[in-house]
């Protein structure tokens, strides 16, 4: 067997943790930083090793993987101070994670390629519960033999991987499912609030429509958590705002109408605006239940 590479994960919260988990598992010499140095003892009493800072786990690794939640992030882990493109070298893989736009990754890339590292931009969609089942789609931006170097890595971490095209494509393909995602999760909310007001049981309601035309994946992600009223993160409406709020951005930048887009925008802004924004997001509902007066909760 070939010797695995040494990966690296910058960024353990509640995706990178799991996923930083699922490398040791599958073997991969592991090391790690992160902000707060409470995940980075844990998972290294599991195996891993703890790196003083960006470029500290650059030198030491092959593979360098970060799941982060904002640009700025992203930016300042790469090409800040002590960041990893300044430890970067020929036949290094970076690879960003997050969910951000495309005009982030193509600017790390560019400066990776001075230093001979190719980088990639693979950002995911399965949830926590696909962080920890590495069960997660990955969408992968960037050149293809970088691609097949890092494969078996993004194979430890997730089911469907799909090489998507340059840098940033990755990118493009998570915000178009972010804004979609978000556009039938609305619908959800306020068909549930509409069906309980005018008198339905939601649990019924529930069960008729997931199995009518209206079923969807977000209606069965959301509406077992808004009957049992849990709100715990998850997925926040912090985050959910962050990434509808980038693929409305594009979609003006490329001159795409994206009216449902723009609504649900404005929608999760509300449901910020009432003091929600650390909730996760199927507390979307809860500014639309007030307003109505109703609660959707299970018997």
């Amino acid at each position: 067997m070939p010797e695995l590479p040494t990966v690296g994960f910058i960024g353990l919260g509640q995706m990178g943790l799991p996923m930083a988990r699922n490398l040791l598992k599958a073997g991969f010499p592991l090391v790690v930083h992160n902000r707060s140095r409470g995940k980075v003892d844990q998972i290294a009493a599991e195996g891993a090793q703890a790196a003083s800072g960006p470029a500290d786990l650059a030198a030491r690794c092959d593979v360098v993987l970060s799941c982060l939640p904002l640009p700025s992030d992203v930016l300042q882990v790469y090409l800040g101070d002590g960041g990893v493109v300044a430890a970067a070298r020929r036949g290094h893989v970076l690879c960003d994670m997050s969910t951000i736009d495309a005009e982030t990754h193509r600017r790390i890339a560019a400066a990776a390629a001075e230093r001979g590292a190719s980088y990639l931009d693979a950002p995911v969609s399965g949830g926590t519960s696909g962080a920890h089942d590495a069960t997660l789609s990955i969408m992968v931006g960037g050149d293809a033999s970088a691609f097949e170097r890092a494969k078996p890595v993004f194979e430890a971490m997730g089911k469907s991987i799909y090489h998507v095209g340059p840098v940033g494509t990755g990118a493009t393909v998570k915000l178009v499912n972010q804004m979609m995602g978000a556009i039938c999760h609305l619908g959800v909310v306020e068909g549930m609030v509409l069906g309980t007001k005018a008198g339905i049981d939601p649990a019924l309601l529930f069960e008729i429509i997931s199995n009518s035309s209206g079923g969807s994946r977000a209606l069965g992600g959301a509406a077992p958590n808004v009957l049992r009223r849990n709100f715990e993160p998850g997925f926040t409406l912090d985050l959910m705002q962050k990434d509808v709020s980038l693929a409305v951005d594009m979609a003006r930048r490329l001159g795409v109408r994206a009216l449902a887009g723009a609504l649900a925008e404005q929608v999760i802004a509300e449901a910020r605006a009432a003091g929600l924004g650390a909730k996760s997001n199927n507390a979307l509902i809860v500014p639309l239940e007030r307003n109505a007066g109703v609660e959707v909760r299970g018997t």
